[in-house]
C-alpha cells in the first residue's frame, strides 16, 4: 500500500523541529503505542537560483533567499515533505488496516 498522507497525518503526535533533526511522534489510537522517528533539519531541497549580479548588488538579500527559504513540514501535493520521510524511517512498525482506512502499529517479529 502507498503512503496515505491523510493516514500518515492522523498518527502524527507531536513534532519538535531544532536547527538539526526534526522529531516526529507516530501514535497508532489502536494499540496506543508511540514510535519516535528522527530526521535530520533539511533546508529547502528545492533548486534557487541566485546570479553573480544579484550576489554581488544586493548580497543580504541574496543570502536570505538562500538560507531563510521555508521548508515544507507538510503538504498533501508534495512527495518530499519531513512528515513523509520521517514515517517512511519506521513504516516497517506499521501495516496499513483497510477496514478502518488507518496504519496500526504491529510488533515487529525478529
Amino acid at each position: 500500500m502507498p503512503l496515505n498522507h491523510k493516514s500518515i497525518v492522523s498518527l502524527l503526535e507531536y513534532v519538535k523541529i531544532d536547527k538539526f533533526d526534526v522529531v516526529c511522534h507516530f501514535k497508532c489510537r489502536i494499540t496506543n503505542k508511540t514510535i519516535v522517528s528522527i530526521v535530520p533539519f533539511e533546508p529547502y531541497s528545492g533548486k534557487i537560483e541566485i546570479t553573480w549580479q544579484d550576489m554581488l548588488l544586493s548580497p543580504i538579500k541574496s543570502y536570505n533567499r538562500y538560507y531563510h527559504t521555508p521548508i515544507t513540514i507538510y503538504n498533501q501535493d508534495c512527495k518530499e515533505t519531513i512528515v513523509l520521510k520521517a514515517f517512511e524511517k519506521i513504516a516497517k512498525y506499521f501495516e496499513y488496516n483497510s477496514k478502518i482506512h488507518t496504519y496500526v502499529y504491529i510488533l515487529k517479529k525478529v
